[in-house]
């Protein structure tokens, strides 16, 4: 259990994109928080060029958002909405892992060992069997015309939870920089940037670098540490985050997804190493990161087990007084919401 606990108020969820509320993608909340002296500034995410300085590296998850839900018939005739939540490790194409729930998307199903679930255009998932030895994901295999991914991309759209009020298309789901989908869900901490932006930090002198994670599923009521994942840490990659560190300069992970990549990617000397293949890792106090100087993310429910990595590089202290006055200030949630940039 998390030792940061605290009550999320609905009036914090945000409920529809930052441009629907009148504000460009980089006009949300930014708080900076630095584990070094303490202090708790308040911003707008587009005051990032003026935190960062020149030097700095920003390393980025270029992986894109899938639409991952499904909906399906089952063989009482009963609707059902299924997640696709990422490829099933050392198993073919057609073979993914997917997670079951109601019709609207609100709630956890479950699903049968054996069970065949209709789905559009005469395609079908059999799910085969529970993934993990756990009872929420089921290892499933496709059977229609062509790919999953191409069945996807004709019937499917975004995973959305029961606080965003209604569909948005795929492209709100995207940052500006994705470019290689694969990811069940977006990864939400890059969503704030602009090309504007970007090119203003790079004026600065800030660099950026790419990495590939491929995030599952995050199943809000649950609250689970993270399953495996695919990453790739391409060698330039590797190298600027070490040269970086070297020269003095900071490198600033944009999400969870990043921090995991990379972290996945140190050896014991703490140099990154170019790799791609599957992380098991999961981030906590008693592990730390060694990879990072900073990381950029998003406001996480109680008891999300992201806490876990936060706490690791914030410290407990700081990362209470943080959520403190997220909630203080009217910081908004989720993938629509505010930022939050720690430094160490």
């Amino acid at each position: 259990m998390n030792a940061l606990a605290f009550d999320l108020p609905a009036t914090l969820e945000a409920h529809d994109p930052p441009e629907a509320r009148g504000l460009r993608r980089d006009q949300v909340r930014l708080m900076v928080a630095d584990r070094s002296t303490g202090t708790v500034a308040h911003r707008v995410f587009t005051h990032l060029s003026d935190v960062l300085r020149a030097g700095d590296l920003l390393v980025i998850n270029v992986s894109a958002t899938l639409p991952a839900a499904l909906m399906g018939r089952r063989s009482d005739r009963s609707a059902v909405r299924i997640h696709v939540a990422t490829r099933a490790p050392r198993l073919d194409e057609e073979w993914r892992v997917v997670e079951l729930r109601s019709a609207d998307g609100s709630r956890p199903a479950t699903g049968r060992a054996r069970e065949r679930i209709a789905l559009a255009a005469s395609a079908s998932l059999e799910l085969v069997a529970p993934y993990a030895s756990g009872a929420r994901l089921m290892l499933a295999r496709f059977d229609g015309p062509g790919e999953l991914e191409q069945h996807m991309h004709r019937h499917g759209e975004p995973i959305r939870y029961g606080y965003i009020r209604r569909p948005w298309p795929l492209r709100t789901y995207q940052n500006v920089y994705a470019n290689t989908p694969g990811s069940a869900e977006m990864a939400s901490a890059g969503r704030p940037f602009s090309h504007e932006l970007i090119s203003a930090l790079v004026a600065r002198g800030v660099r950026i670098a790419p990495v590939t994670l491929h995030s599952g599923v995050s199943s809000p009521e649950r609250h689970e540490p993270p399953l495996p994942e695919t990453f790739a840490v391409p060698e330039s990659t590797a190298r600027l985050v070490n040269a970086t560190r070297g020269s003095g300069g900071r490198v600033i992970a944009v999400g969870t997804t990043v921090v995991r990549a990379l972290e996945s990617a140190t050896d014991r000397a703490g140099q990154v190493r170019a790799r791609d293949g599957w992380t098991t890792l999961v981030i906590g106090p008693d592990v730390g990161v060694r990879a990072i100087d900073g990381l950029i993310t998003g406001w996480h429910e109680p008891e999300a087990s992201h806490l876990h990595m936060l706490q690791a590089i914030a410290g407990l202290e700081l990362l209470t007084r943080s959520y403190d006055q997220a909630l203080g200030r009217g910081y908004l949630w989720h993938e629509f919401g505010d930022s939050h940039l720690i430094l160490r």
